[in-house]
């Protein structure tokens, strides 16, 4: 699958921004709930397992899996579940068992039918559905390293994954919060960084969501607020979708506020 080295990918970009890095930087706190850079490679670190996990049975996932979500569902923060995984590691342990997982879900996912059906925390998907998670994880996350050290991400067209699931999650959003999916699905017509479009769905001048690719993803992993991207948003059922934009599984979240992300000191890598 083509999505596997696109994971593959994601996952080196934010090896390679960490490498080599001082023990002190792992202990950077980003905008991210006030999370640790080393609390977000943990967190990365054990969704990688659990992706592991569902390829060899939704009994071995439900094992590892449903005392976590027992966990959470009982009132205890991600930080609270994942620090039993975590307690035998110092911050660069950690940051080498995430990079070894990524080798391992590369490797794993490598030898799969991508129509082969698994088990996660939200709905069943696909394996390349899953694969796309774990890059669109990846890249999310990875938002409020490259953020908190002030460094621009380079993007590739690889993005386009991310910017799939955004459009296919468009009814998960809704549903989600217990509103009803709206019938009309806006146009989508986005830039990637080449330069090369993506379009989906029926052209409309009345209902659409233009733009940036990556401020799209920025916006549907919620990692930008909307009002803090050049996105072009028209109709009424657009604007409401780019408000509570969500692509990932789980609770519904609420989007950062106007401001409350973006990289702290500009640079490049």
């Amino acid at each position: 699958m083509e999505q596997v080295e696109d994971f593959l990918k994601e996952s080196k970009a934010l090896h390679d921004l960490m490498v080599g890095r001082k023990k002190s930087d792992f202990r950077k706190i980003t905008q991210f709930k006030d999370w640790a850079i080393t609390d977000v490679f943990g967190h990365l670190y054990i969704f990688n397992l659990a992706a592991i996990k569902t390829l060899q049975s939704s009994v071995a996932f439900d094992r590892f899996f449903e005392p976590i979500w027992q966990e959470l569902e009982a009132g205890q923060s991600f930080l609270e579940v994942q620090t039993p995984f975590l307690k035998n590691y110092d911050d660069l342990g950690v940051f080498e068992i995430w990079w070894e997982s990524c080798l391992g879900v590369y490797q794993e996912y490598s030898k799969v039918d991508p129509k082969k059906r698994v088990k996660w925390a939200g709905p069943e998907m696909s394996t390349r559905s899953s694969i796309t998670a774990r890059q669109m994880e990846t890249w999310a996350h990875g938002h409020e390293i490259f953020d908190c050290l002030g460094v621009v991400r380079g993007e590739g067209d690889h993005i386009k994954n991310i910017v799939h699931l955004g459009v296919s999650t468009f009814g998960w959003t809704f549903t989600n919060r217990q509103l009803e999916v709206p019938s009309e699905v806006p146009y989508v017509c986005l830039t990637l960084p080449s330069g090369k479009s993506l379009t989906y769905n029926k052209e409309s001048n009345l209902s659409f969501v233009k733009g940036n690719a990556v401020n799209f993803c920025q916006v549907v992993t919620q990692t930008r607020s909307i009002l803090d991207t050049t996105l072009d948003v028209k109709g009424e059922v657009a604007h409401k979708w780019m408000s509570i934009a969500q692509c990932f599984a789980g609770k519904p979240e609420n989007p950062p506020r106007k401001g409350q992300r973006y990289i702290q000191v500009k640079g490049k890598i």
